[in-house]
This record gives structure tokens, C-alpha cells and sequence, in this order.
């Protein structure tokens, strides 16, 4: 039985006709080769294989009707061509153009409106780059800002609607900024912040109504200062309470 990888089908599903190809002068030159470097082929590898052998004929490939070949082509044309094909209609194609290019081209793409192309772009910006990117409607996109955002400017992300992205900024932010993100409403950042907060900030939190956020106190707070959490209502966070006062447990 014939396997997929064995087949030679355009993007349509036909068999590759080699006879009714426009390059099949390459062939007899070796510059091209059915299931292996193929333009006409569904399979990106053997695209990029054909442009790997044949550079110069990936400009005219630059509107054709397979977004796969539109943006392998952009890997070998002239750079100056890139800057349309930013405007192509598959976020592939303007993933792969405004790679080749200058900075500035990067920063055209943060309101792109695929998802996938504005969270690559984000990983490429830095600093006060990413600010436009910090209120995108997409979780994941304010994720990855919020994991590049240099500390003093997460400040402007502490009230993100995403939990995700406030446990991330917690991990990140300026210490000073930790009392604000006590008050989190979500366990799971009030959490991240315990882990970090000084001993002297911690002592807000011993009536956390998270247990794990006390639990947290109880492994971090010295044995006078974990004495109320002795009685706490979590057995857990009272026994590593009782530990910490007779010194079993070391953080």
C-alpha cells in the first residue's frame, strides 16, 4: 500500500504531473526531482528543497495559490520584496516575511490578527516594545509579554483579567510591589507572592483563606512568628507550624 510520504499530490491532492510543470527543463539538469524537490509538491519539505536548489525562482513563486509555497518563498527571495507580503492573507506567510526583516517591521505586526503571529512576534520584542501588547484580547499573547516586560513596567499588568498572566507577573515584579499582589484574588498568585515576599511582608498573609498560601508561612516564617498558625484550621499547615517551633523543619 502507498503511503503518503511515497505519493507526489499538489496542495489540491493530484498527482504532480512533471510533463505539465513550467520547470520541467530542471529536470534533466537535476535541479528538481519528483517526491524530493518538488515546487508543486503538498509537502513543505520538498518545497523548501526545491528553493534550496533553485533561489532565483522563488520570486515568481511569490502569489501563488498554496500559502505553503507563498511562505517558503520568503525565505529566498530578495528582502526587499518582504515588506508586501506582509499584507499576505496567511499569518504563515507573514510570520516567515517579517522574520527576514528590519525591527521596525516587527512592531507593524503587533495588532496582526492572527493569534499565533503576534505571540511570535512578542517573543522577538523588548522593553517598551511589548506596551502596545500588554492589553491584547489574547491570554497567551499578554502571557509571553508579561514573561519578557522588564520588572518596573509589570506594575501596569498586576490587574490582567488572566489569572495566568497575574501569576507570572508575581514571579516577576519588583518586590515592592508584592503587598498589592497579596491581595490578589486568586490563590494561586497570592501563592507565587508568599514564596517570595521578606519575612517582615509575610506576616500579612498568616489568615490567608488559601491553605497552601499558609502552608507556605508556616515552611517560611520564623518559629515566633509561625506560632499563630500552631491552631490553624488546615492539619497540614498546623503540623509544619509545629515543626518549625521545635525546629524539625528547616526552609
Amino acid at each position: 500500500m502507498t503511503t503518503d510520504i511515497e505519493e507526489a499530490r499538489d496542495y489540491l491532492g493530484r498527482d504532480v504531473d512533471c510533463g505539465a510543470c513550467r520547470h520541467q527543463d530542471l529536470l534533466a539538469s537535476g535541479r528538481c526531482e519528483l517526491r524530493k524537490s518538488c515546487v508543486q509538491d503538498r509537502y513543505a519539505r520538498r518545497i523548501d528543497r526545491f528553493f534550496a536548489w533553485n533561489p532565483e525562482l522563488a520570486e515568481e513563486h511569490l502569489a501563488h495559490p498554496h500559502f505553503e509555497v507563498r511562505a517558503i518563498a520568503a525565505k529566498f527571495v530578495n528582502a526587499f520584496l518582504l515588506p508586501a507580503m506582509l499584507n499576505d492573507p496567511d499569518e504563515t506567510v507573514r510570520w516567515e516575511a517579517v522574520r527576514r526583516l528590519p525591527h521596525r517591521y516587527r512592531l507593524e505586526l503587533r495588532k496582526d490578527p492572527h493569534r499565533e503571529v503576534r505571540i511570535r512576534i512578542a517573543t522577538l520584542l523588548e522593553g517598551a516594545d511589548l506596551l502596545p501588547m500588554m492589553k491584547d484580547e489574547d491570554y497567551y499573547v499578554r502571557i509571553v509579554v508579561a514573561r519578557r516586560l522588564d520588572p518596573p513596567l509589570l506594575v501596569l499588568m498586576i490587574d490582567d483579567s488572566e489569572v495566568e498572566v497575574r501569576r507570572i507577573v508575581a514571579q516577576r515584579i519588583d518586590g515592592q510591589w508584592l503587598g498589592r499582589m497579596a491581595l490578589d484574588p486568586s490563590a494561586d498568585v497570592r501563592l507565587e507572592v508568599a514564596q517570595r515576599m521578606t519575612m517582615e511582608q509575610l506576616s500579612h498573609l498568616r489568615e490567608d483563606p488559601d491553605w497552601r498560601v499558609r502552608h507556605c508561612l508556616a515552611s517560611r516564617l520564623s518559629a515566633e512568628d509561625v506560632a499563630p498558625l500552631l491552631n490553624d484550621s488546615d492539619p497540614i499547615v498546623a503540623e509544619t507550624a509545629r515543626r518549625r517551633v521545635s525546629g524539625e523543619f528547616n526552609s
